[in-house]
């Protein structure tokens, strides 16, 4: 199975969130078992809200613990190159308003839309990857494709 892409810095975070997560989990435990003692299982909501939020949780560091165990950490100042990959900061026109966008794709840990960091594994970052400059790139959208023309590629 292939790796998973991501700079070191995303790593860390990854591991940071498994480190806090395995923390609470006794506290969840305890939640768990004092809800339990709370007599009948059947009508005990707070029991069953209390295992619910421990699967939950239980859920996210097994997660975190697949996408650490397959990370494969890329330093995007070595990629270059005038192909889109993982660490790209790429210049786009939208072709239906001609406004331009900048965004980096980013591996696991990094993803934050509101500073158009996108991972790799979005739809944008799918349609995205193995452009060139001067190429199209659809992406599928709800209402629609919208269509990006790529106008700088770059690797910091």
């Amino acid at each position: 199975m292939a790796g998973v892409p991501m700079t070191k810095q995303g790593l860390e975070k990854l591991k940071a969130d498994l480190q806090g997560l395995e923390e609470r989990r006794p506290h969840m435990l305890k939640a768990v078992q004092e809800a339990r003692e709370k007599g009948d299982l059947r009508e005990n909501a707070e029991y069953h809200a209390a295992r619910e939020d421990l699967a939950s949780m239980e859920g996210r560091i097994a997660d975190l613990k697949a996408k650490i165990a397959m990370a494969t950490l890329i330093d995007p100042s070595k990629v270059g190159g005038d192909t889109i990959v993982f660490g790209a900061t790429v210049k786009l026109k939208d072709l239906a308003d001609d406004a331009e966008e900048e965004y980096k794709l980013v591996g696991e840990g990094e993803a934050d839309p509101l500073a158009n960091r996108i991972l790799t594994t979005s739809p944008m970052g799918q349609a995205l990857l193995t452009k060139k400059v001067g190429e199209i790139a659809e992406v599928p959208a709800p209402k629609g494709k919208i269509r990006f023309e790529i106008l700088e590629i770059r690797y910091e």
